[in-house]
């Protein structure tokens, strides 16, 4: 259950214009191409530092168009991968904080109910427990209980500590699982290990906003980031320079 309504009204206006700021100091094609030849020219790689981690191609393709595109304004930014129940966490520079698994909304799809966020858990149907897909704004704030990580507001989805209060959902035991087959189980909510949440993702929240990119699960990340191949970009601009 969310903070109360009065919160919520002003959450909601810094949900419009917030975003809409961060979006208006994107740089557009022309920018876009100029930068990414002076970038070139200094020897700049632009390219995601996963460490050791194996991630999807998805994953991969995101992370490094968000390198590429600068598409974070320099903030930390946290990938989820819903089809791998992955979570990875970067700095503004695209190297990587820490990955964990994640427990994630026990239907599958990329879109949110309209006017669920509204609604009693118990009337929640069981194909409308979606973790929605995109890209999202997302800041520190609490619930009825504890504090969380905003990711989508209006539809009351949060990154939180797992929740183990009830036994047989046997979260932790998902978590501990090298399958992804099981770590559908929430509402909607993303669910991170206790350590991972106190040690990674809370201090990326403790004085500014973060940026969270939620992979879809029928969509392509195309459709949904407006995401292009930074690979080839690299390519085109390395032929570019004299």
């Amino acid at each position: 259950m969310r903070i109360s309504r009065v919160v919520l009204a002003g959450v909601a206006a810094l949900a419009i214009v917030v975003p809409l700021a961060v979006r208006s100091g994107l740089p557009g094609p022309a920018d876009t191409q100029a930068e990414t030849l002076r970038e070139a020219a200094t020897g700049m790689d632009l390219v995601a530092d996963f460490r050791s981690h194996a991630p999807s191609p998805d994953a991969r393709y995101v992370a490094d168009w968000i390198a590429h595109s600068h598409d974070n304004m320099a903030s930390d930014f946290i990938i989820v991968d819903k089809k791998a129940a992955t979570v990875y966490a970067f700095d503004g520079q695209a190297k990587l904080r820490g990955a964990s698994p994640v427990l994630l909304g026990a239907a599958i799809g990329d879109d949110t109910v309209p006017g669920i966020g509204n609604r009693p858990l118990n009337q929640i149907l069981p194909e409308e427990r979606t973790t929605p897909a995109g890209r999202f704004l997302a800041e520190r704030g609490r619930n009825t209980h504890t504090d969380v990580v905003w990711v989508d507001y209006d539809a009351a989805v949060s990154m939180h500590r797992v929740i183990t209060t009830n036994p047989n959902e046997r979260r932790l035991e998902r978590l501990a699982t090298s399958t992804v087959d099981d770590n559908r189980i929430s509402l909607g909510c993303i669910n991170v290990p206790v350590a991972f949440y106190e040690s990674t993702i809370r201090p990326m929240f403790a004085t500014r906003r973060a940026v969270v990119y939620v992979l879809p699960d029928t969509k392509s990340v195309q459709e949904v980031f407006n995401a292009y191949d930074a690979a080839t970009r690299r390519r085109a601009t390395r032929l570019a320079i004299p």
